[in-house]
């Protein structure tokens, strides 16, 4: 493996500090696949004086915004050219299949050309005064030294979203990976290096949430903290971020659901509901994992459900016939068994799944069947707690005004589907859900161009998009008088 295997301060590829090493796995069969630094606080003061030294030194934040643009596109270029080679690396670290990494690595060298071409944009508007003789615009400048803390299920994609606007925007920036699937931000590290990042302004440092997280979120060298993770380490972000009162843009999940209605196109339906629980083992916070079936189709179409998903083929992502991978860890599955223990014991009907595969081929990997659920309801902890793996909830409605009412029992808010042929019900639908992406004859699709967020305790802010560059800007007023008089005050 062509790794350099360490993390990146001030332009260069150093162990941990303490020399601590952590060894990365292969979740389908649990060989270690690389070593890389085991950081603590120490590395990560040491990438934050570096990242607030190249802010304050003013190079890369003041340089023409059409520079800094042609440096992400370069990015950009050179992650299409390692496409493979990222993709494997991708398919090693998190379990899934390549075929889908090759999708991730086209997303997110999409991801760093859309932001190449903001760079220059809309950084300045001109405002009409209303004192003669004078100018008042507003500008956009660079928040400053950015943390960004990045989730194991889609590690470079994730880092993308929050790397190609803040580099974009002018500035400096510590990313964390998370601990167990660092590989391919590794990568794309040495990529950036090669793309003409001036050492200081990206820092990457490698360690545990509780150690490299927690300094980052307290530190008063860092102006903002961009989190994607689970919601109680949100809530502890937010906490040590009042410290200097940080700017923070946090993506915390979500218990999404997928409302099909008895006129959508039943085969579509059933197809896209398996693909937006199933894809990635369920490891997706925008995952559909509470179907909302109307009654008059419900048991036919968990029915096809089952049949379905009983054909699926479990597998190495390396595999071109494998459908669904590993879950990432040993710690991650057992979370996964607790949580379809709790729906039997809370007293929902285990439908299909619901154990680990017998195929000796398999022993070795964290892999879990697709699990499905009936007889659900919103008092089951099951459909209010976020599973994050192969399993979905079912419960059934009656009426379009109870199927609403469904969807929105939820402490989360970030995405959810609606299935009809009826245009009206859809976009009534769509008004009263509480939602950030609400989609209507599909899931889980996204692109750079729109914004990524989620309502309630989904979370803050939005990525993606030019709401996603606003979130690495602050916004100034400047007025300037062209004939300053006297106004007599005394």
């Amino acid at each position: 493996m062509n790794l350099k295997q360490q993390q990146y301060i001030n332009g260069k590829w150093v162990g941990a500090i303490s020399g601590n090493t952590r060894d990365i796995i292969n979740p389908f069969n649990q060989e270690v696949i690389a070593t890389v630094p085991e950081s603590d606080e120490s590395d990560a003061k040491a990438a934050i004086a570096a990242a607030r030294a190249a802010f304050d030194k003013g190079e890369w934040s003041s340089a023409p915004a059409i520079e800094r643009g042609a440096i992400v596109r370069n990015i950009a270029e050179l992650i299409e050219r390692d496409k493979e080679e990222l993709a494997r690396l991708e398919s090693l670290d998190t379990g899934k299949t390549v075929e889908e990494s090759r999708g991730d690595m086209d997303d997110i060298a999409g991801v760093f050309r859309y932001y190449a071409d903001l760079a220059d944009k809309d950084v300045e508007e001109l405002m009409d005064s209303p004192v003669p003789n004078s100018i008042s615009k507003v500008v956009r400048e660079p928040v400053g030294v950015c943390g960004q803390i990045t989730p194991w299920n889609y590690p470079l994609l994730q880092a993308s979203w929050k790397l190609a606007p803040a580099l974009a925007t002018g500035n400096t920036l510590i990313m964390k990976p998370s601990e167990i699937t660092p590989l391919t931000t590794i990568k794309v590290f040495e990529l950036m290096e090669e793309a003409g990042v001036p050492a200081g302004v990206a820092n990457l440092v490698l360690g545990a949430g509780h150690t490299v997280g927690a300094e980052l979120s307290s530190n008063i060298d860092v102006d903002l903290i961009s989190f994607t993770g689970g919601m109680v380490t949100g809530k502890k972000i937010m906490q040590a971020a009042s410290v200097n009162v940080k700017k923070l843009a946090l993506e915390l999940g979500g218990k999404n659901p997928n409302i099909i209605f008895a006129d959508a196109d039943f085969e579509t339906a059933v197809d896209q509901a398996l693909n937006g629980v199933f894809f990635h083992a369920g490891q997706i916070c925008s995952a559909g994992t509470r179907l909302i079936v109307e009654e008059s189709i419900h048991d036919d179409f968990v029915n096809a459900l089952v049949e379905r998903v009983e054909k699926f083929k479990l597998g190495s992502g390396f595999d071109e016939d494998t459908q669904m991978g590993p879950l990432i860890s040993a710690e991650h599955l057992a979370k996964v068994e607790k949580y379809v223990e709790t729906g039997i014991e809370e007293g929902a009907t285990l439908a299909v799944g619901g154990s680990r595969p017998e195929e000796p081929e398999l022993k070795d990997g964290f892999f879990y069947l697709p699990t499905i659920f009936t007889d659900c309801t919103t008092a089951m902890s099951i459909v209010q707690d976020e599973a994050f793996g192969p399993v979905i909830t079912v419960e059934k409605f009656r009426t379009e005004e109870e199927a609403l009412k469904l969807a929105n029992d939820s402490i989360y808010g970030l995405a959810g589907g609606v299935w009809t042929n009826d245009t009206v019900k859809a976009q009534r639908c769509v008004a009263k859900m509480r939602m950030g992406t609400v989609w209507i004859n599909d899931f889980n699709v996204y692109f750079p161009h729109a914004p990524w967020g989620g309502y309630k305790q989904s979370g803050i802010g939005r990525e993606l998009g030019k709401l996603g560059i606003e979130e690495y800007t602050e916004t100034k007023h400047i007025f300037q008088n062209l004939k300053p008089k006297p106004i007599n005050w005394f």
